[in-house]
């Protein structure tokens, strides 16, 4: 009986200091991401120039953050880039968001993919913080209002996919 109640005790010891940790940093008392504003940025490009997310209010855009070194990111890049070729002249916006690397990689592996979506800079994780990024990669729909209506994680996304979702953002907002 005694080892029940101690376990008993331990787990909520751990349980109370788990949700103590998060009120602490802050992840207790903050909204989801999905359905609420996206969080705003501007980032340096590849090429060179600023890129902020309201430049594109009025589209649906896909925010993907990935690295190099990340194989299921760059397993979906190609699937990305498809969709961004089919539907760009629809309204539909990518920004690959580099997490944490330097210029000269994010810009050899978006040159060898042949990327023609802007790749932007985030050396010090700034927004990839922003948006609550804790694992590569993961894909963010933001609507024409600049809201985030869905968030995918894993590297799974498919050209099909990216299309449904775009054409559904799309139309929602019409």
């Amino acid at each position: 009986m005694n080892k029940v109640r101690s376990g008993s005790r331990k787990a909520l010891q751990f349980f109370a200091s788990l949700a103590l940790l998060m009120a602490s940093m802050g992840m207790a008392s903050r909204p989801p991401l999905v359905g609420g504003p996206a969080p705003a940025f501007e980032l340096e490009r590849v090429g060179g120039a600023s890129v902020a997310l309201s430049d594109f209010r009025g589209k649906v855009v896909l925010l993907n953050f990935w690295a190099t070194w990340c194989e299921p990111c760059k397993a979906e890049m190609p699937e990305i880039e498809a969709a961004y070729h089919e539907y760009k002249d629809e309204g539909f916006v990518v920004l690959g968001i580099n997490f944490g690397e330097d210029k000269d990689a994010a810009s050899s592996f978006a040159h060898h993919g042949k990327l023609s979506f802007p790749v932007l800079l985030d050396p010090k994780v700034k927004v990839a913080e922003q948006y609550r990024v804790v694992s590569l990669p993961v894909t963010f729909f933001v609507d024409p209002q600049g809201v985030i209506r869905e968030q995918v994680f894993g590297g799974t996304l498919t050209k099909k996919q990216i299309g449904e979702i775009f054409h559904r953002l799309r139309i929602t907002s019409e």
